[in-house]
This record gives C-alpha cells, sequence and structure tokens, in this order.
C-alpha cells in the first residue's frame, strides 16, 4: 500500500507565496511522473504541473512562470513552489504519482487527499 500526504496549504493573501510538499510512504519499489492536480469549486480537476522522475517539466499555461515544481527522489517526495498567488488559484491541489511497488511491476497510479489553498485578494 501507498500513501500520498501533501501539506503547505492555507490561506495567503494575491500576491504571495505557498511551498507545497508531498511525501509518499509505503511499499515503493520507484516513483516514475509526479503531478500536481487541482479543483476549484464547481470546476474539474486539471493538471497543474508535471514532473518525470528525470526531471523534465511541464506546466499549464495559467501558472506558467509562477508555479515550479521539483522532487526529491530520495525523499519520494515532489513540491509545488507557487508564487504571485491570484485569486483563481483558490482550489484544493492534490498529489499523484506513479508508483512502482515492486521491481518488474507495473506502475499504479495513487491520489493524496488534497490540501486547501485559498487566495484572498
Amino acid at each position: 500500500q501507498v500513501q500520498l500526504v501533501e501539506s503547505g496549504g492555507g490561506l495567503v493573501q494575491a500576491g504571495g507565496s505557498l511551498r507545497l510538499s508531498c511525501a509518499a510512504s509505503g511499499r515503493i519499489f520507484s516513483i516514475n511522473d509526479m503531478d500536481w492536480y487541482r479543483q476549484a469549486p464547481g470546476k474539474q480537476r486539471e493538471l497543474v504541473a508535471h514532473i518525470t522522475s528525470g526531471g523534465s517539466t511541464n506546466y499549464a499555461d495559467s501558472v506558467k512562470g509562477r508555479f515550479s515544481i521539483s522532487r526529491d527522489n530520495a525523499k519520494n517526495t515532489v513540491y509545488l513552489q507557487m508564487n504571485s498567488l491570484k485569486p483563481e488559484d483558490t482550489a484544493v491541489y492534490y498529489c499523484n504519482a506513479d508508483v512502482v511497488t515492486r521491481s518488474y511491476y507495473s506502475p499504479k497510479n495513487y491520489w493524496g487527499q488534497g490540501t486547501q489553498v485559498t487566495v484572498s485578494s
């Protein structure tokens, strides 16, 4: 069993910064892609940022230049540095990861429980 636990959410004023963390624990052989998604009230969940095991990244157009995703493979942790936050960034942020639990096993997809980010104007 694998658990993903997010932390670092909270309330911040527009223009401020937050850093989200997501730590994976449990039976882990390796972790492939790791992502941050978000879901605002009444909207569909959307991909915010993506990082491969090798460190290649992609971002949603709405956060390019403001958000930065990174990972520490030794700690099985992915981060999302969010700068210049806007009220429209308000959402529940979810961590997602493709985890290989044993050598030669196919990766399985896991979700964290989410962390609330609220940006006030």
